[in-house]
């Protein structure tokens, strides 16, 4: 007198996925399949080569120079910190763009460059980057 027998015989209302699975993993074989072989047509635009200049365009940037003997120059001229802020004006004023770097060498103190941050500041200028020169001037 077991109250539940699992040896009933008859009818099962169990759903077989086997079969629905196997059709499932075929058709994700076909689909793995095919979606290489299916090409796209996509526009390329290749660049092309600028046009051939007889004039060197004028650089669109500014940098200040610091040198090892803390003397400084604005774009490779030559000039002093009481003349900066000037050039500075005069430079951004046309320029929607008032981006500059100031260059200076690794071994400088920190005092040395950040009265040219302050100019530079003042004078106008959004973005200021900071380089590190190897260069020996």
């Amino acid at each position: 007198m077991s109250m539940g027998s699992s040896n009933k015989k008859g009818v099962r209302s169990d759903i077989n996925i086997t079969p629905y699975i196997d059709i499932l993993l075929v058709l994700l074989i076909i689909f793995m399949v095919s979606a290489p072989i299916r090409s796209y047509d996509l526009p390329i635009r290749v660049p092309q080569p600028p046009p051939p200049t007889k004039e060197k365009a004028k650089p669109d940037y500014i940098i200040v120079d610091i040198l090892k003997d803390r003397s400084l120059q604005l774009n490779q001229q030559p000039t002093t910190l009481e003349e900066l802020n000037i050039k500075l004006k005069l430079a951004f004023a046309p320029r929607p763009n008032r981006n500059m770097f100031i260059r200076a060498f690794a071994t400088l103190e920190y005092g040395v460059v950040f009265p040219v941050l302050d100019i530079a500041q003042q004078a106008g200028a959004h973005n200021i980057a900071l380089l590190k020169s190897e260069e020996s001037k």
